[in-house]
């Protein structure tokens, strides 16, 4: 498979921009994507059987990899959910797969978010990850608009080997993620 245009672009720019500004001595140091996690939880699924079939169509198509069935862990009487039931859809994006949806996301599906001002900087976890949530799935080209039941939200979760949240902004930033700008 080849590379992907922000693997090569990770690998001839940002890589040794990362490791003159944070003056790492080994490559090694220098902060990468480790893994992409897209997850659409639903509620409705315990009500609703075909809402579980829609959500896995979305996030497969969207992500090109089949995704797996999150399960309840907990019984809560409340939320009429026993432990076992099906509550959502989860996908674990690793190497080109990877690096090819977050092209897609930061360059295609971000710019298409309604009234859209960049995204938040406070949504690192104090480890260098960093999850955003969105509120329509319809922000991906490729989902027909035609074909959908239901507006639902997912999440995005960026997992990084930085160590702090500054380096990862800094890895997302150059990567092009929309932070942002704050208020002059």
């Amino acid at each position: 498979m080849p590379k992907s245009r922000l693997r090569e672009r990770y690998d001839d720019e940002i890589l040794p921009t990362l490791r003159r500004e944070f003056e790492y001595e080994n490559v090694m140091q220098v902060p990468r994507l480790h893994k992409v996690n897209v997850n659409i939880g639903l509620g409705e699924a315990t009500r609703e059987s075909k809402a579980l079939d829609a959500a896995v169509r979305d996030l497969e198509i969207i992500t090109g990899q089949h995704p797996v069935i999150t399960k309840a862990k907990k019984s809560i009487a409340g939320f009429r959910l026993r432990e076992g039931m099906p509550i959502g859809a989860t996908v674990t994006l690793r190497g080109e797969r990877m690096y090819e949806f977050m092209d897609r996301f930061i360059s295609i599906a971000l710019p298409r978010v309604r009234d859209f001002r960049g995204v938040p900087d406070k949504a690192f976890d104090g480890r260098g990850n960093y999850t955003l949530g969105l509120r329509e799935q319809l922000i991906f080209p490729e989902i027909d608009y035609d074909k959908i039941d239901k507006i639902r939200g997912l999440e995005v979760t960026i997992v990084t080997s930085a160590r702090t949240d500054q380096e990862a902004k800094r890895l997302l930033e150059l990567l092009g993620m929309p932070f942002q700008r704050a208020a002059a």
